[in-house]
């Protein structure tokens, strides 16, 4: 079937955009421009912006959310459907026997830096933000990436075994950082939802007295080899963290083998790595993880390999999943955003689905402002809104099923980041005012929710 729509410049989301119907029950964007070509909608604990309650239309009719350069922020509209028309507008074609790929979600990562600058807020704006990201009446996310003790995103170094040689992990525990912020501030968000929400969990870097160079940051691997007891070691502190959280009834989607092991090759790397290759990621899966996940109280979670930019696919990919051994406990491949424009979507994330389509695809980081000539926050950029959606609608293309963005809420600088590694965030807090403002790239994820 053929249809024909009214052409849109911009990020619209159609329901099956002539005349077009505005639907009630909506909030306004409260604007503030900033000087980089859009603008923030401001929010505060009384008053935010909202799509409102829809219904879906009548048959032969559709509904639209548009969001523009000039500040329409998921303006709705409906319309008549053409069928078979030869006018001008958009034209969509659709073919219903064909299908894709089921999509997983979309969803950011509560980071140390996220935990802070919500926290920041008064209780009622806080609940304000989080109901924008995680309820119905806001953009639904779905995935919440929880990183591992700390991150370059953190105010502090720390894991949760820093106790030299504890290879029981008897002194294994959660940080301050846990049990003060980011779990009470996902059991709110898991109360937002409607769903249970899709946790995963990353770590940036083992104990530095499990690593070679015997720090968290720089060039650094686990000591000794895969089935050595480092490697089990380095096993067990998942599971101890799987248990640790499940005390505070928070479960687990998936987990990820570390956040970019490539890091962990680069002499002098300035944050948080843990430095794999992909054969000793794949042993390691095969003797260690996979192994004591089966074995323990949650072999449900899911393994996803990789957790890095696409540009080592599909070598990554033939290392680890060639191997039986391996491959028998995985389920996915997690990507990065980062120098996507360096190397195609199709020859890396299409061959890799086409040589391995039993394992999906999850992107599982992604963040504007952190090239540069481009660094840190700017409050209205439209450019980086389409940046994000073209991203995403590339990778829907090329069967990931879902895109996870990296921080929800930053400050106005872009952190706190211990390592000063600031970059933007569709949420930008401004603790002073007790308001917050949503992006443009927060509409650009609520496009696809």
């Amino acid at each position: 079937m053929v249809v024909s729509l009214p052409s849109a410049v911009l990020l619209a989301l159609v329901f099956l955009t002539t005349q077009v119907t505005l639907c009630t029950g909506s909030n306004k964007c409260v604007a503030r421009d900033f000087g980089h070509g859009s603008v923030v909608c401001e929010c505060n604990s009384s008053y935010c912006d909202s799509m409102g309650s829809f219904t879906l239309p009548p048959l032969g009719q559709y509904l639209s959310y548009l969001s523009s350069r000039a500040g329409s922020r998921l303006e709705a509209g409906q319309g008549r459907v053409q069928v078979n028309s030869t006018g001008a507008g958009l034209r969509l074609t659709i073919v219903p026997y064909q299908k894709y790929q089921k999509i997983r979600g979309f969803g950011g990562a509560m980071t140390d830096a996220a935990a802070i600058n919500i926290m920041s807020l008064s209780a009622g704006t806080q609940d304000q933000l989080l109901r924008q990201y995680f309820s119905t009446e806001g953009i639904g996310y779905s995935v919440v990436r929880v990183p591992m003790a700390s991150c370059d995103f953190s105010t502090r170094l720390y894991t949760y075994a820093d106790t030299d040689g504890d290879y029981n992990l008897d002194n294994f525990t959660l940080a301050p950082e846990d049990i003060q912020m980011k779990i009470p501030l996902l059991q709110r968000a898991q109360a937002f939802s409607p769903h249970p929400l899709s946790l995963l969990a990353s770590a940036w870097s083992a104990p530095a007295w499990m690593k070679t160079n015997g720090a968290l940051i720089g060039k650094g691997s686990l000591k000794g080899q895969p089935g050595g007891k480092d490697y089990k070691t380095w096993a067990h502190y998942y599971i101890r963290f799987f248990e640790e959280y499940a005390k505070y009834n928070l479960t687990f989607w998936a987990l990820t083998t570390g956040n970019e092991p490539s890091a962990g090759q680069m002499t002098n790397y300035s944050f948080q790595a843990l430095g794999f290759t992909p054969e000793e990621q794949r042993d390691w899966v095969a003797l260690d993880l996979g192994p004591a996940l089966h074995a323990s109280s949650y072999p449900h979670i899911h393994i996803l390999i990789l957790d890095d930019n696409r540009l080592l696919l599909p070598h990554w990919a033939k290392v680890v999943l060639n191997d039986v051994h391996a491959g028998k406990y995985i389920h996915g491949v997690a990507v990065h955003w980062y120098m996507d424009s360096l190397v195609p979507a199709e020859i890396s994330l299409g061959v890799t689905h086409h040589l391995y389509p039993e394992y999906y695809l999850f992107g599982t980081e992604a963040c504007a402002g952190w090239r540069p000539l481009d660094r840190g926050v700017k409050l209205g950029s439209w450019n980086r809104a389409e940046q994000y959606a073209h991203d995403i609608l590339q990778d829907l293309n090329h069967y990931v099923v879902g895109w996870t963005d990296w921080n929800l809420a930053l400050d106005r600088t872009g952190g706190p980041n211990w390592v000063k590694n600031f970059v933007d965030s569709p949420v930008i807090v401004d603790a002073q005012r007790d308001v917050f403002y949503k992006q443009p790239t927060f509409y650009s994820m609520a496009h696809f929710r």
